[in-house]
C-alpha cells in the first residue's frame, strides 16, 4: 500500500504550486457542474413534447389588406377549398400556433368575485377541425358539439354578452385547478360573468411561448370560438402524409391566391422549421456552454500536465534514489497519480461548495431551478478522470528515468 506521507511532505513544500491546481480544479468543477446543468435544461426544453402532431401540419401565416368586412365568409369559403386538396386530412383557421411569436392570455379563477387568480392559461380557438387539424390526444372527457360553437363576430360585438361555455383543456391545468379530483364537469371562470365548463382533458398543448415561467407552459386551454382568417392569419393544415407536406403547402398558398388575391402571405412553414426556428437560442447556447466546457478542461488538463512535468523535472534526484532503493515503475507511476488525485480531491470539494453558491446567484438573478445533486459527483468524475489521464504522461516519464542517469550527480 503506498504511503501518502511523503506525497503530503513534498505538497507542503510547495504550497504555491499546489494552491494553483487546486483553485484550477475547483474554478472548473464549479463551473463545469453548474455548465451542465444549463445544457441539460436546454436539451430538456428542446426535447418537451408539444402535443400537437408537429410531422404532420403545415401553415400559412397571411393578412387582409385593410378592413375585410367580408372575412367571416372569405374563412369559410378558404377552408372549404383548403379541405378538398389532395393529401390534406384536416384544415382550420386559428387565433394562435404553437410556437408562435404572440400568445392570447386568459386569468382563470375557480369563483367569479376571486381577487387573485389561479392561473393564466392561454388560449386556442378554432372550428371544429381545430382538435383534429392539431393531432391532439383527448384522454377524457368530448369533444365539443355542434351547439357549443360560437361565432367570432357575435363574441367581439360591442357590448356583447354571448361568451364560450366550454373548453378543452390540458391535463397539466386541470391537475393546478382540481388537483385530486375528475376535472370534466368542473367549471372556471375567464372569459365573461358566467362560468366555463371543462368537457375534456388534452393530454399536452404547449403554449406559444414562455410566457408564465417552465411550470405554466402547458397552461392552455381550447375555446369552440369559429374565428375569421383575419384574427391571428393562421391556416392550419394536416396533411394525410408527411412527406408531402411541402407540396401541399404550395397548393394551399396557391388556393388562397386564387380565392382572393387580395391578401398578402406573410409566411409558409412545415411545423419541423417551426419548432427549429423556436428552440434556435437554446440550441445555441447549449453549444456555446458545450465549447466553453471544453475549453475549460483542455486549459485544467494541460495546467496538470505542466505542473506534473515540473514536478518530475525536480524530482529526478528523488526519483533516481527511489528507484535505487528498489521501488517499481509502478510504485513511481502511482505516487504521482496518487499525488494528483489528493489535489484534484480537495479543487473538487471546493469546487462543489463554489457550484452550489454559483447556482444560488443564478437563482435570485434569472430565476434558475436548484442545481440536482446529481451533477456535482458527475462534475467531480469528470475531474477525477480528467486528473488521472493528465498525469499519466509526466508520470510515466518519471518511471521510466533509470536510476543511474537519475543519481549521476548525487
Amino acid at each position: 500500500m503506498l504511503d501518502i506521507r511523503p506525497i503530503l511532505s513534498t505538497l507542503r513544500r510547495h504550497k504555491t504550486a499546489s494552491a494553483l491546481i487546486v483553485l484550477e480544479i475547483a474554478l472548473s468543477c464549479a463551473i463545469i457542474c453548474n455548465a451542465l446543468f444549463l445544457i441539460g435544461g436546454r436539451l430538456e426544453r428542446m426535447e418537451r413534447v408539444s402535443g400537437i402532431a408537429e410531422n404532420e401540419m403545415v401553415r400559412v401565416y397571411m393578412t387582409g389588406i385593410g378592413n375585410d368586412d367580408n372575412a367571416t365568409a372569405l374563412t369559410k369559403s378558404d377552408l372549404a377549398a383548403l379541405r378538398g386538396l389532395p393529401g390534406v386530412k384536416f384544415a382550420s383557421a386559428a387565433n394562435q400556433i404553437v410556437y408562435g411569436n404572440g400568445s392570447w392570455n386568459s386569468s382563470v379563477n375557480l369563483t367569479k368575485d376571486q381577487t387573485h387568480q389561479t392561473l393564466s392559461s392561454t388560449i386556442y380557438m378554432g372550428d371544429e377541425q381545430l382538435l383534429d387539424t392539431m393531432g391532439l390526444n383527448l384522454v377524457a372527457g368530448r369533444r365539443f358539439t355542434p351547439d357549443e360553437f360560437v361565432e367570432w363576430d357575435a363574441l367581439a360585438a360591442p357590448n356583447s354578452k354571448v361568451q364560450p361555455r366550454s373548453a378543452i383543456i390540458t391535463r397539466s391545468m386541470a391537475e393546478k385547478l382540481f388537483p385530486g379530483q375528475n376535472p370534466v364537469g368542473k367549471q372556471f371562470f375567464s372569459w365573461g360573468d358566467d362560468p366555463t365548463t371543462v368537457v375534456g382533458i388534452v393530454e399536452h398543448l404547449v403554449r406559444p411561448n414562455e410566457q408564465g415561467g417552465p411550470t405554466a407552459h402547458e397552461y392552455s386551454m381550447l375555446l369552440p370560438v369559429r374565428v375569421p382568417y383575419t384574427v391571428g392569419g393562421n391556416y392550419l393544415l394536416r396533411v394525410e402524409d408527411p412527406a408531402l407536406r411541402s407540396e401541399v403547402l404550395k397548393a394551399a398558398v396557391a388556393t388562397l391566391q386564387r380565392n382572393n388575391p387580395n391578401r398578402i402571405i406573410l409566411e409558409q412553414q412545415t411545423f419541423t422549421t417551426l419548432r427549429e426556428h423556436y428552440y434556435r437560442q437554446d440550441r445555441a447556447m447549449a453549444w456555446l456552454l458545450v465549447a466553453v466546457s471544453i475549453a475549460l478542461l483542455v486549459v485544467t488538463a494541460l495546467g496538470i500536465v505542466g505542473l506534473a512535468s515540473f514536478w518530475v523535472q525536480q524530482r529526478t534526484k528523488q526519483i533516481g534514489v527511489r528507484r535505487a532503493l528498489g521501488a517499481t515503475r509502478g510504485q513511481v507511476l502511482r505516487y504521482f497519480q496518487t499525488e494528483n488525485f489528493l489535489l484534484a480531491t480537495i479543487g473538487i470539494v471546493i469546487g462543489m461548495l463554489l457550484a452550489y453558491g454559483i447556482n444560488q446567484l443564478l437563482m435570485g438573478k434569472y430565476e434558475l431551478p436548484r442545481l440536482p445533486l446529481l451533477y456535482l459527483p458527475v462534475g467531480a468524475v469528470v475531474l477525477w478522470l480528467l486528473g488521472q489521464l493528465s498525469v499519466l504522461g509526466p508520470a510515466r516519464r518519471a518511471a521510466a528515468v533509470p536510476p543511474a542517469v537519475a543519481t549521476r550527480s548525487v
